[in-house]
């Protein structure tokens, strides 16, 4: 018998073992070198590290495809690879890294109110109410909204005051309604008026509301998800967006910019160079 010493064994994880999020790779990739934990200082500017690297697109709804909202998917196609998504999977995989820093995180669901205020849509887009262990008070966090009226930082769960987050504008509002709490309304100032966004309650959605929802935005033919290529980039200077060939640049003093792409040639380099996306084979 050797009386070398054995190596050491390798644990192996259990294939039943929930997946974690890899979160040095997460803020590696939104460039975030901020102190780590669950501190209001440390929630309110992680939105914006996220919209500045991720960006929004729906490329795989055209397609007919629902994409994945499994969190290592999710970790693989915007972490790992140059791509972003829509709401549910920025807002899924923002989720993960609050709650790995040691957030609260109640995942909510709201009606889109951008373009007509008074239409009652389905719940299709996916926000989150954020809380500090020990802190009675919470906020709003959003990195899925894409628009140039998005939030770029978690703002509190107030009606009233307004705020700022940059050169973006922000408020909430309490508007009554018949269901057990009154909505909550995220309105934006743009082009010189309060403008609504979203309205929501505080009521949680759980991951099979989701998978439902998700399936139906990106697949169902009636969806604007799925005949319509979209993408949104928001940087220091400027929100880009892609609607179609449409090109719009909306700058930091409200100026903006259209043009229409000439062909899918020129919407392909667009997408990688302008909006930092890996563009499907299809």
């Amino acid at each position: 018998m050797s009386n070398a010493t054995a190596p050491a064994a390798t644990e192996v994880p259990s294939p039943d073992a929930p997946f974690r999020l890899d979160l040095d790779a997460y803020l590696a990739r939104i460039g975030w070198s901020g102190r780590r934990g669950a501190s209001v200082g440390a929630l309110r500017p992680g939105p914006r590290a996220h919209a500045h690297a991720l960006p929004f697109e729906n490329l795989d709804s055209p397609r007919g495809i629902a994409p994945s909202l499994a969190l290592p998917d999710l970790e693989a196609k915007l972490v790992r690879s140059r791509r972003g998504g829509y709401c549910f999977e920025h807002n899924t995989l923002f989720a993960a890294a609050l709650e790995a820093l040691g957030f609260e995180v109640t995942r909510l669901a709201a009606r889109v109110r951008v373009g007509d205020p008074t239409a009652i849509r389905p719940r299709t887009h996916k926000t989150l109410l954020v809380g500090v262990p020990g802190d009675p008070a919470r906020h709003l966090a959003d990195v899925g909204f894409g628009t140039n009226g998005a939030l770029l930082e978690a703002i509190p769960l107030t009606a009233g005051p307004e705020t700022h987050d940059g050169d973006r504008r922000h408020r909430l509002l309490r508007e009554p309604h018949h269901g057990l709490e009154d909505l909550w309304v995220l309105q934006a100032f743009l082009d010189g008026a309060w403008r609504d966004q979203y309205a929501f309650n505080r009521d949680p959605w759980e991951p099979a509301d989701y998978e439902a929802m998700n399936w139906h935005v990106a697949t169902n033919p009636r969806s604007p998800f799925r005949h319509t290529l979209r993408a949104q980039r928001t940087r220091p200077d400027a929100h880009l967006s892609l609607m179609g060939r449409t090109l719009t640049v909306t700058r930091a003093d409200g100026s903006r910019e259209e043009r229409e792409l000439a062909d899918e040639a020129e919407v392909r380099r667009v997408l990688t160079t302008d909006f930092g996306i890996d563009v499907p084979a299809a």
